[in-house]
């Protein structure tokens, strides 16, 4: 099954299955560790950010992807 029938299967769910999906999905995204060339585009993201905000999400982004959760 490709990712984009996966969404449209989710699109259809009522939205407390809906809401499981999500939280699976943002657990499983906490626990991933991100590949090397995934934490280099995150830190040429960060050497070129100006917003204080975004500074911290991506250092919170690397570090998650780095030690996973």
């Amino acid at each position: 099954m490709t990712a984009a029938k996966v969404i449209e299967e989710i699109d259809e769910l009522p939205p407390d299955e809906q809401a499981k999906v999500i939280q699976h999905a943002l657990k499983l995204a906490r626990s991933r560790q991100l590949s090397a060339d995934e934490l280099g585009e995150l830190a040429d993201r960060l050497a070129k950010a100006e917003d204080p905000a975004e500074v911290i999400r991506l250092k919170s982004a690397m570090t998650r992807g780095f030690y996973g959760e």
